[in-house]
C-alpha cells in the first residue's frame, strides 16, 4: 500500500504559512537534499485549494534555472489531486479535482497503484488527513526563525495524537529535519 507523506517548512513559533518570507537565509543544500530525496519517492502530490491556487499562478510559467527548475519540472509534470469544494474546474496541467468525501478519495489513492503520495503545503489538509489517520508520514522542516505571525499548522483544536520520531537531521545552517509516523495503538 502507498504512504501518504506530508512535509511542510514550519517556524519555532508553529508558523507554517508563507514561508518563503522568513526561510530565505537557512535554506541551504542539505536542505535541498532532502527535498530531492523526499521527491524521489513521491509520484503523486496532494493539494489543497489555497496552495493550489497559489503555485497554479506561478510554477507553470517559471523560467528559472537550478533547484527551482528541478521543483517545476515535476510539480508541473506530476498528478496533482486537489481537495476543493470552491474551484470548479482546475486549469493547471496534471490536475485532478477531489470531488466528495476527500478521506474516502485519499484512501482510495492509497490502495492504488504506485509511488507514494505527497502532501505539499497545505496546512488544513494535513491536519484533515493526521485527523482521519490517512498520514504516514509527516516531516517538519523546523527553521530556526519565530515568525511570530501566520497561520499554524495546530489550531488548537484537534485531538491527542502521539507520534514516533522515526528520522532526525540537522542542515549545515541549522534547519532540524524531523520525520514522524503516527503512534498505533499500543506502541510504546
Amino acid at each position: 500500500m502507498k504512504k501518504v507523506t506530508a512535509g511542510l517548512f514550519i517556524s519555532l513559533d508553529g508558523v507554517v504559512e508563507a514561508p518563503h518570507l522568513w526561510q530565505f537565509d537557512v535554506f541551504d543544500e542539505d536542505l535541498g537534499a532532502a527535498m530531492i530525496d523526499h521527491l524521489a519517492r513521491i509520484d503523486a502530490v496532494l493539494l489543497g485549494r489555497v496552495t493550489y491556487q497559489e503555485w497554479a499562478g506561478y510554477w507553470p510559467n517559471f523560467s528559472g534555472e537550478g533547484g527551482d527548475r528541478e521543483y517545476a519540472d515535476f510539480i508541473n509534470n506530476t498528478p496533482k489531486y486537489v481537495a476543493t469544494t470552491t474551484l470548479p474546474r482546475l486549469d493547471w496541467q496534471n490536475s485532478i479535482l477531489i470531488e466528495g468525501d476527500v478521506a474516502a478519495a485519499v484512501a482510495a489513492l492509497k490502495a492504488g497503484p504506485g509511488g507514494n503520495i505527497g502532501v505539499q503545503g497545505s496546512p488544513t489538509l494535513v491536519r484533515s488527513l493526521l485527523a482521519a489517520g490517512l498520514v504516514d508520514e509527516l516531516t517538519l522542516m523546523l527553521h530556526p526563525v519565530v515568525a511570530g505571525r501566520g497561520k499554524r499548522l495546530f489550531d488548537g483544536g484537534g485531538e491527542l495524537q502521539r507520534m514516533n520520531l522515526i528520522d532526525s537531521r540537522i542542515t549545515g545552517s541549522g534547519v532540524a529535519i524531523l520525520t514522524y509516523s503516527p503512534r498505533m495503538q499500543g506502541d510504546g
